[in-house]
């Protein structure tokens, strides 16, 4: 069974943006989701790439005007 986590990174610069999500991730135990929001951009972008490097499994639950809010799965 999975928990919820969530971190509103909204108006968050990079690379902020991106630490905190790495610490939230470390936080979490395996199978445990990471809800996130994120200003779209260069955040999204940036985000996106790095969660690809990472190897996480993430996808975009939501897509507002400003922000995107996603769910990233911890699998360590």
């Amino acid at each position: 069974m999975t928990a919820l986590k969530y971190l509103d990174l909204k108006s968050v610069p990079c690379p902020l943006n991106l630490v905190k999500i790495k610490l939230a991730l470390e936080k979490l135990s395996n199978n445990e989701e990471l809800i996130v929001d994120i200003d779209k951009g260069e955040p999204e972008e940036m985000v996106f790439n790095n969660l690809k490097e990472m190897g996480c499994c993430f996808t975009q639950i939501k897509e507002y005007e400003k922000f995107l809010k996603i769910k990233i799965l911890n699998e360590n």
